[in-house]
């Protein structure tokens, strides 16, 4: 086997095995029969080739950091990207090709050198592979977009393993499925992004109040939202206060409802775009300043740290009802999980401006995301009484979104109808081009396609 596929093999008996199948969610353990490690596409063809032979699940890992656990499958073969770690900027043509199994941090770093950024998401350690696939959503959504809505081309290994580059003119219907059901369809070597002027430096940071004054805040964020330029992207959380340095030591541990804020629009306008939330007034934190925007993109990094026990259920919101925001307040106050949080992602903009089919991502009409996450260590004596929290949470919210839901943020017990909803109207053609490039359906460790 090792001969055949000419990478690096690991097995359950190999050193270096636990280690290559431990996941950012402590809560999922899957065991794959076998870890490749290529180092080029040929290799990653070989992996293909062999598991289709030998009739085995492939996965594949980027960053590890899904919800769901879908970089691993139990008894199957893993892919793990992490030689691919490449990015060539191209700062004429405002382009970037991205290798693999680079995280975000990777991509920022490079294109920031010519302060240029496309969409990704909010946490550096993030692998750009998953993130694009699912469809990919940041602080940037609301300017430019959806991730995939900025992806000009990807290199990707098909089920027959092949290597095929794809694009708009190029295999158009693997590119149009692969931009939101990717993970579905093959294993992608690189990416090419279309990229904008964006940074060094951005205006934003933190903000935050007493969770007593949440139904106020949250007004207010609802009319400052709804009237956001698209260069201000704001997230509200209701959270307890982490025993932070840059939380006032009488905060600590209690909760508040905060802001994520990134502007990053003319330098001279950002108190001007910034003003309506200081407006709020009183603050028990205000750390909005002017900084670089790779900080923005990893001052999150630490909510989520690698092998904490996960559970998450979300919604794509088209407005923020009243009633929605009350029964967020009303979760919160009985949140037993300390490190528990209630969000809101902040998107409208130039996503809704496209066609609902353009890419399989489809969801332009998505102008917030909600969601209950939970987070607590391995070990946790009430993590059934958590879990229950935050299934209970997934249900309240439900019936105040659109039904349908970001695919990365699905977790492992999010039943296949909530793939279905989530892709609506194009699942039809994500099936048939699903029956077309990957018949056995060997690319399946992940919100499947069922050809």
């Amino acid at each position: 086997m090792r001969d055949t596929l000419m990478s690096t093999v690991l097995t359950p008996e190999d050193a270096g095995y636990e280690a290559a199948t431990r996941l950012w969610n402590g809560r999922i353990r899957r065991r794959p029969a076998m870890v490749v490690t290529p180092v080029d596409a040929a290799g990653v063809a070989a992996a293909v080739a062999f598991a289709r032979e030998q009739g085995l699940a492939v996965s594949v890992r980027g960053g590890g950091h899904n919800i769901g656990g879908t970089a691993l499958a139990d008894g199957g073969l893993a892919i793990d990207m992490s030689a691919f770690r490449d990015v060539t900027v191209d700062p004429g043509a405002r382009t970037a090709t991205v290798g693999a199994g680079c995280r975000l941090a990777d991509v920022d770093r490079a294109t920031q050198e010519h302060g240029l950024a496309t969409p990704l998401g909010f946490v550096s350690r993030v692998g750009v592979a998953g993130l694009t696939l699912g469809g990919g959503l940041g602080v940037l959504t609301r300017r430019f977009g959806w991730t995939v809505d900025n992806l000009l081309a990807a290199e990707v290994v098909t089920a027959d393993g092949a290597v095929r580059r794809i694009g708009r003119d190029a295999e158009p219907d693997l590119f149009w499925a692969l931009r939101g059901a990717g993970a579905n369809l093959g294993v992608v070597t690189s990416f090419t992004y279309r990229l904008h002027p964006v940074g060094p430096e951005v205006y934003g940071g933190l903000i935050a109040w007493p969770f007593e004054r949440a139904a106020e805040i949250m007004d207010g964020y609802r009319a400052i939202t709804a009237a956001a330029p698209r260069e201000l992207a704001v997230w509200l959380s209701l959270l307890t206060a982490p025993p932070a340095p840059f939380v006032p030591p009488e905060w600590q541990g209690r909760k508040l409802c905060a802001m994520a804020v990134c502007y990053t629009g003319d330098p001279r306008t950002a108190d001007d775009a910034v003003a309506p939330l200081r407006a709020l007034g009183k603050p028990v934190l205000d750390q909005l300043s002017r900084t670089q925007y790779t900080g923005i993109q990893s001052y999150l990094d630490d909510t989520e740290p690698e092998g904490m026990h996960y559970d998450w259920r979300s919604e794509f919101l088209a407005e923020l009802s009243g009633d929605l925001l009350g029964t967020m307040r009303e979760l919160f106050a009985d949140c037993p999980a300390p490190m528990a949080d209630i969000g809101l992602l902040h998107l409208g903009g130039a996503l809704n401006e496209r066609p609902a089919d353009d890419g399989a991502v489809g969801n332009r009409d998505a102008r917030y995301v909600v969601g209950v996450k939970g987070m607590w260590p391995p070990g946790e004596t009430q993590e059934t009484r958590f879990r229950e929290w935050v299934a209970e949470g997934g249900d309240r919210i439900r019936p105040y979104g659109l039904g349908r839901t970001y695919i990365n943020f699905q977790g492992p017990d999010e039943s296949d109808a909530r793939v279905r909803a989530t892709y609506g109207a194009n699942y039809p053609r994500l099936v048939e081009i699903k029956r077309r490039y990957d018949p056995a359906n060997i690319f399946r460790s992940n919100r499947n396609i069922r050809p």
